[in-house]
């Protein structure tokens, strides 16, 4: 038996419950992983409240990444072995102190990533690689929006957005969030609370307006978000913070300039292994580089994991937040 947060019936962060779970033996192509550290994230809150279905319904295990040691393996697994150092996006099933996880999914950790890093950068960071790599290849000279800047997603994005070279104008909701991600490469803030972003947007770009706006918030900056963008601009909506974006009618981006809008996700980028683990390689090689630090703002007990969504629900959180078993 081991401990574990379950979902037992969807709903505020009060239904993840604490409690020993049993765990089984690795089966063919399955490694049981030892958790060092386990990442906390908005899409844990999308499982817990129900908007997004866990896939083996009710109840389950919360959250989506983590890292550890392998202490055991399944029959014919022959990439890992007992003692190496993983991390993987996977889930739910994160938030407990040991689980099976399939080998496809897992990455071997470089001597240079720690657990705890890598548990705050593997959902989150591989998400930016996607996004600023392949979704919309960001290059020197471009103008770059980041909405919730001083986030998880945010404080990585600004910095390795800034390191190839775009400016980067990013909105956040207090001035100690603006110091934030402005430390962490965001040249230009918003206070969105205080300001029109979509006006300072095209104050600070001399009406050139964006080339790319990343937006994980969704309901409440859309469809502002894009009258940041310049003609033939990308829309990228990753994430719903504030609620999903409701349909809307598609004649609306040929107004606003031939505009290109998407809703990408990391398990369609990374579904082939080589593609996890080209991705997970250019993040693993930007961080050891020294270009992109992993700020763990927070770090909870495993079983303060209620604690947790309520800090990050509240918009009480910068950078990552991770859970410790």
């Amino acid at each position: 038996m081991v401990a574990a947060v379950r979902v037992h019936k969807v709903g505020g962060p009060e239904v993840l419950t604490y409690e020993e779970i049993d765990v089984p033996a690795p089966g063919a192509g399955q490694i049981r992983v030892k958790q060092h550290a386990c990442g906390v994230n908005f899409v844990d809150v999308y499982f817990r409240m129900g908007l997004y279905p866990a896939p083996g319904g009710l109840p389950f295990v919360a959250g989506n990444e983590a890292a550890g040691e392998v202490v055991e393996v399944g029959p014919g697994v022959g990439e890992f072995k007992r003692g190496d150092r993983v991390a993987y996006v996977s889930g739910p099933g994160c938030y407990a102190a040991e689980r099976v996880v399939a080998t496809d999914r897992a990455v071997k950790l470089p001597a240079n990533i720690n657990y705890e890093q890598a548990a705050a950068m593997m959902l989150k960071g591989m998400t930016v690689e996607y996004l600023v790599r392949r979704t919309f290849k960001v290059e020197r000279g471009m103008n770059v929006l980041m909405h919730a800047a001083a986030g998880g997603v945010g404080l990585i994005l600004c910095q390795w957005a800034n390191h190839l070279g775009a400016t980067v104008i990013g909105t956040v909701g207090s001035k100690e969030k603006a110091a934030l991600a402005q430390a962490n490469g965001c040249h230009h803030t918003i206070l969105y609370r205080d300001e029109d972003f979509v006006a300072r947007v095209k104050e600070i770009t001399g009406g050139k307006l964006c080339d790319v706006v990343y937006d994980g918030i969704g309901k409440a900056t859309f469809p502002g978000s894009l009258d940041c963008l310049r003609p033939l601009g990308m829309f990228v909506s990753f994430g719903s913070a504030s609620g999903p974006i409701e349909a809307f009618n598609i004649n609306i981006l040929q107004f606003k300039g031939s505009l290109f809008a998407t809703r990408p996700t990391l398990n369609t980028y990374a579904a082939k292994r080589e593609d996890l683990l080209a991705i997970a390689n250019d993040l693993f090689a930007v961080v050891g580089s020294g270009a992109v630090k992993i700020p763990v703002n927070q770090k909870y007990a495993l079983r303060d994991a209620a604690k947790a969504h309520r800090d990050l629900e509240g918009r009480a959180t910068t950078g990552s937040s991770i859970l410790v078993p």
